[in-house]
This record gives structure tokens, C-alpha cells and sequence, in this order.
């Protein structure tokens, strides 16, 4: 069974999310990749303000493809999470709620979700073109000089999710594997 989440995502959702929920999330979320978030944490340390409020929001890893006509974007599927560690403690403490990628995350990262009440979802990768139907509005923010990995702000319906690691440290990645080892 699903659960439907609308953004913004307020710490009362939050802290009722358990690793392993399904999700259909609806609202308004962000991307970014590497190089944004580099620019985002240079700007928080030079006391600039941030392209978008960052408080209860979600950021989505991702460099979606351009779109065909008549689709909002292209194809859309999760990039690798761990490469935006070294960031994501500052953009969690300033407010971000959630996060959408696929694989682990670092110690760091889950201590700074356990401490800010943050929850980490998973999309299924390799299904971009899928998720792209979920995606009823694209538009670029910030950055627009790195291409597909600038900033933007998309609105999505029903867009599926699975809660990979709960605000208390429940990690999805780390419960099913220890589900396969003890058959």
C-alpha cells in the first residue's frame, strides 16, 4: 500500500516514515547533482541566499535528458546518491527534508537525517523514462550553464518512491540484505 506525500515535507511527516514504505509523492521538488550542490554549499559559505528555500524541501539527484515535444522532461532516473555526501550534512542543516537518489549513504549523512528528522528515498533507476511521466512541469532555476545538471524546480504527481533510509537510521539497503543472508 502507498502512502501519498505532498511537498513541502514537514518533520511530522517525517518522523511517521519507516524504511520500506512505498510512496507516491506529489508537489513540487528540486534537482541537483554535483557541481549544484557545489555551488550551493560556496554560496551558503559566502552568505549568499540559495536559488530556492531549502526549509522542507526535497532535493532529487538527478541530470534529466531533454524532452520530446509535448513532455515536460525527459527521461529522469536517480543518479548515484553518495556523490553528493560531502554536502548534504550543510543543505540538511539549513532544512532539507528529504532527498531522492539510489544507493548507500555516508555515516555522516545518516547521522545529520537522525539529528534533523530527514528522510532519504529511493527511485528505482532504469526507469527514467517511466518516472518522466510522473513529471507534470520542468523549469530551470539556477545554474542553467551546467546543462542538464543545473537546478530545477519540477512539479511531480504520484511519483513513486520507497522510503531507503528513515529518520531513526532504518536502512532499507542494510535490512534486506540481512533478510537474504539469514536464508
Amino acid at each position: 500500500m502507498f502512502i501519498r506525500l505532498h511537498t513541502p515535507l514537514k518533520e511530522e511527516t517525517t518522523v511517521q516514515l519507516k524504511a520500506g514504505d512505498l510512496i507516491l509523492l506529489s508537489g513540487d521538488i528540486y534537482t541537483a547533482r554535483d557541481e549544484a550542490h557545489k555551488r550551493m554549499v560556496e554560496a551558503i559559505d559566502k552568505g549568499e541566499i540559495l536559488p530556492f528555500e531549502i526549509k522542507d524541501s526535497i532535493i532529487y539527484y538527478v541530470g534529466p535528458c531533454p524532452p520530446r515535444p509535448g513532455q515536460a522532461i525527459g527521461s529522469c532516473g536517480p543518479t548515484t546518491s553518495g556523490r553528493m555526501d560531502k554536502y548534504t550534512p550543510k543543505l540538511i542543516e539549513l532544512g532539507l527534508k528529504g532527498m531522492i537518489g539510489k544507493g548507500l549513504r555516508s555515516e555522516e549523512v545518516v547521522e545529520a537525517m537522525k539529528k534533523h528528522k530527514v528522510v532519504y528515498f529511493t527511485a528505482v533507476g532504469g526507469v527514467g523514462a517511466l518516472l518522466a511521466q510522473r513529471v507534470k512541469r520542468a523549469e530551470i532555476i539556477a545554474y542553467e550553464d551546467l546543462g542538464p545538471e543545473a537546478i530545477y524546480k519540477l512539479t511531480v504527481e504520484d511519483f513513486p518512491l520507497i522510503v531507503a533510509i528513515d529518520c531513526y537510521g532504518n536502512n532499507l539497503y542494510e535490512i534486506e540484505r540481512e533478510k537474504y543472508r539469514k536464508r
